[in-house]
């Protein structure tokens, strides 16, 4: 135990909140302020943005700005001594750097793709509140069966293989799910694809804590378990910002193409577009209950789906990325897992 006072970082903690707040602000609302021109005025109260430079950049600048103050402030109080919000030391070792990368990307991939289906699930295929919960517990039935595999694997099969094996089944559930989804799409195919799914995060999950802190030393876990948790919870953020990113402009893109192509004026298609993308699919269903409206009520649930199939496909991207930053786990995770089942068998 130290004799050292130790105090909260309260500076670090400021600048952790100037990095995150301007990077999420920025990826969320870059497709509505522009990503570097002003494409709709940003507008506080009876305050309004002056310059015609868009404030997405300069959130992104801000965030970069802060995240280097943030790691020379860290690096100044360890120095000195002192406790830092976030233990820097600790991503010199290997598998808790590449282990807090993996945790975070496949977060990322994971609560992404929960943003996009229950929309498209309710705007496109017609279900209701209850009837998207419904199917989306198979989900959570497979997570549920995933934790007792990996409870009966874990005294047999190093750590990092059962987060290799979960991973590739995020992998394989969530491609199936995107090949899957179209504006006539049903619901049946869904459910196979979401077990797999369920099976692979429960998996991933109940492992990776053990697989990041695998060569930690005991007395700095518990700053470790804070940062690999905080490595989570960012990528759940950066997920929700970039797939719905991806989600609302691809769908904002498509439908803009099949309204040109039926010939709808611009100011016209800009509106259809414009309520379509802002109440996030919502408002296919107004669309579709006038009849003067209904091809166009086609055009947009075409285009919403290509939107959730291509957020489907990043999150699968962003799921592999998450499985080969698993490679260079391999031997330590492994050895930790064998010293742990050992002194275990010691105790017993």
């Amino acid at each position: 135990r130290s004799d050292r006072r130790e105090t909260i970082d309260g500076v670090g903690a400021l600048l952790s909140v100037l990095t995150m707040a301007p990077l999420v602000f920025g990826l969320i609302e870059g497709r509505t302020y522009g990503w570097w021109t002003v494409d709709q005025t940003l507008q506080v109260g009876d305050w309004q943005w002056p310059w015609s430079l868009s404030p997405v950049p300069i959130a992104f600048a801000v965030a970069l700005v802060a995240l280097a103050a943030f790691i020379a402030w860290g690096v100044h109080r360890r120095r000195r001594g002192r406790s830092t919000l976030l233990a820097l030391g600790l991503f010199r070792i290997a598998s808790f750097r590449n282990g807090n990368i993996a945790a975070a990307v496949v977060s990322l991939g994971e609560f992404g793709i929960i943003l996009a289906l229950p929309l498209w699930l309710q705007f496109v295929v017609g279900f209701d509140a209850l009837q998207t919960g419904l199917l989306l517990l198979s989900l959570a039935i497979g997570s549920f069966v995933a934790s007792g595999i990996a409870g009966a694997l874990s005294g047999r099969v190093a750590p990092v293989w059962i987060v290799r094996a979960g991973l590739l089944a995020e992998i394989i559930g969530v491609a199936g799910v995107a090949f899957t989804i179209g504006p006539d799409a049903t619901w049946g195919p869904l459910i196979p694809f979401l077990f797999v799914y369920g099976v692979g995060v429960g998996l991933a999950t109940a492992q990776l804590t053990g697989v990041v802190l695998a060569e930690v030393p005991p007395a700095e876990s518990g700053a470790a378990s804070g940062t690999q948790s905080t490595s989570r919870q960012l990528g759940a953020a950066l997920g929700v910002a970039i797939l719905g990113t991806v989600l609302f402009s691809t769908t904002s893109s498509v439908l803009t193409s099949a309204l040109d192509d039926r010939g709808l004026p611009a100011d016209q298609r800009d509106q259809v577009v414009s309520q379509v993308v802002d109440s996030a699919g919502a408002a296919i269903v107004g669309l579709e209950q006038s009849p003067q409206t209904q091809d166009l009520a086609a055009d947009a649930r075409t285009a919403f789906s290509d939107g959730t199939k291509a957020a489907a496909f990043t999150a699968a991207g962003f799921l592999t990325l998450g499985l080969v930053s698993t490679l260079t786990l391999g031997a330590a995770a492994s050895g930790r897992g064998s010293r742990q089942e050992e002194e275990e068998q010691a105790r017993r």
